[in-house]
């Protein structure tokens, strides 16, 4: 049964919908061997799919070197079905666009923190209480060294087994990011006592405080400023 998180009642319903989220095991992940070195230079960009764009935004919007983080979606959109089921590959993703500071945190870094925190990559087309392929695992690389090391760290953490499943996460060319309204932007730091956002959000917070305690921001970014 898809699960729809503008209709739901209570945390305690929301929580027994779903298996603990895998941030939430809290466990730490070695970091990319390949890796592009951290290096003054103009910002870069990393977009990422990995579940409700609520939960990602608010991950990255508290990282030390990330510079600004916008939710939306990648990929082409489509009304197209086949005994419904959406093709994978024509469903935009639920996303975020990160921009970042090349001196101060790398691209391997951001991949790091979001496989460890962010999401959880073992999951095939859905994320915690969320359904369907939109709310996939995909990293959208912008350019050659994005794609190899996106790809290297996927088959460096299946040859280390560091989950109990295999990874599932996707690793496409980004064709396009189409920005979400400013009501979904920030949605965490706007609504921090929704039960969506106390079961499901907060938790990947903690976690990545105890994590990455020296990369933890707060207060966090956010997209207006505000």
């Amino acid at each position: 049964m898809r699960f729809n998180r503008f209709l739901f009642g209570s945390s305690l319903a929301i929580l027994a919908a779903f298996p603990a989220h895998a941030a939430e095991r809290v466990t730490q992940i070695p970091p990319p061997a390949l890796d592009n070195p951290l290096a003054d230079g103009a910002p870069q960009t990393a977009v990422l799919a990995g579940g409700c764009y609520w939960g990602m935004q608010a991950v990255f919007e508290h990282i030390k070197g990330i510079q600004q983080v916008i939710a939306g979606f990648t990929g082409r959109p489509t009304t197209s079905q086949n005994d419904g089921i959406l093709n994978r590959g024509h469903v935009p993703a639920e996303s975020v666009q990160i921009t970042f500071d090349p001196g101060k945190i790398s691209y391997g870094q951001i991949l790091q923190i979001y496989f460890s925190v962010a999401h959880d990559p073992t999951q095939f087309n859905k994320q915690g209480p969320d359904d369907g392929p939109q709310y996939r695992s995909d990293v959208f690389y912008g350019d050659d060294s994005q794609e190899k090391i996106a790809e290297a760290y996927i088959a460096q953490l299946g040859a280390a087994h560091v989950y109990p499943s295999d990874i599932v996460t996707s690793v496409d060319r980004l064709t396009g990011f189409h920005v979400v309204p400013d009501s979904q932007q920030d949605y965490v730091r706007k609504n921090p006592t929704l039960p969506y956002v106390t079961g499901v959000d907060l938790p990947k917070l903690a976690a990545l405080k105890i994590l990455f305690p020296a990369r933890y921001l707060d207060p966090p970014l956010t997209v207006s400023g505000s």
